[in-house]
């Protein structure tokens, strides 16, 4: 859920009051979310989730958002949990009720990002430890600034892998890399990451912003429904047998052959055109 040290600085002043927890920006047809408690390690609390999960929304309601990237603030992308958020001690007898926190924040917070309908890059641009790595994990992509690491900080403090992780990381990098990261709680630099598959690429701490929104400009002019149904139809068939799987392919594919994508697509391909992609 959390790197313990996102705590460590949470009585200094993390941001002006006047700024919000998460900024939006947009660059043509791409929506930038920027995590912004950078004294925390942009650690989670109820008040970011909510801003979170309201811009999530925009997104999705925002016909004019084609593509996604979500980054952190300073030096960090993302800490997990803030230990010291009044949210931890919600339970009747006044104990922290982590499951209750996992119900009410990190599960819809899961499910929304699973459930956009544009692709979304996460540009890992420091730590991403605990939920803040598998938030980043669920992303469709994930860049990472060469500097950044992955920590699966939950065996540290007696907990197991959330947001996701138990279901990302072994289909990602396998069982036995899996419980190497879950187990251990070492830290894994994205170089490394790289290599054993769990993230997209590395590249220069100078060049990541250019190259996730570089990436997240080209998405932007592919067709979006079609990127975001390939999404739906991995994580579906995951959990298919494989003419199950077959099966998903023709329905999904007899949806996307009705849109005028797809016949955009056809056209300019006969034509020897680029074509212009307007589904979402």
């Amino acid at each position: 859920m959390t790197d313990p040290r996102a705590s460590a600085a949470q009585s200094a002043p993390d941001r002006p009051l006047s700024e919000p927890l998460v900024r939006v920006a947009d660059d043509g047809a791409v929506r930038i979310l920027t995590l912004n408690r950078p004294a925390q390690l942009n650690s989670f609390t109820a008040a970011m989730h909510g801003e979170l999960r309201a811009a999530l929304d925009s997104v999705a309601a925002d016909g004019g958002v084609r593509a996604l990237v979500i980054t952190g603030a300073g030096r960090g992308f993302c800490a997990g949990q803030d230990l010291a958020d009044p949210d931890m001690n919600a339970g009747a007898d006044g104990a922290p009720d982590v499951g209750a926190v996992i119900e009410r924040q990190y599960r819809p917070l899961a499910n929304c990002i699973a459930d956009l309908p544009v692709p979304v890059i996460a540009a890992v641009n420091g730590v991403a430890a605990g939920a803040g790595a598998n938030f980043a994990l669920g992303c469709d992509l994930v860049i990472a600034a060469r500097s950044a690491s992955f920590i699966q900080a939950f065996s540290r403090i007696g907990l197991i892998p959330d947001c996701g992780g138990s279901w990302l990381l072994p289909r990602l990098v396998g069982r036995a890399r899996a419980l190497g990261l879950a187990m251990t709680g070492d830290k894994l630099p994205a170089e490394q990451a790289e290599r054993m598959g769990l993230i997209w690429q590395c590249v220069d701490d100078a060049l990541l912003m250019d190259s996730a929104l570089s990436l997240a400009r080209r998405l932007a002019a592919m067709p979006t429904r079609a990127l975001a149904q390939t999404r739906r139809a991995f994580d579906a068939a995951s959990r298919l047998d494989y003419d199950g799987a077959l099966a998903l392919e023709a329905r999904l594919q007899g949806e996307l052959g009705r849109q005028a994508d797809f016949a955009e697509g056809v056209a300019a391909f006969l034509a020897k055109r680029a074509p212009s992609f307007r589904d979402r």
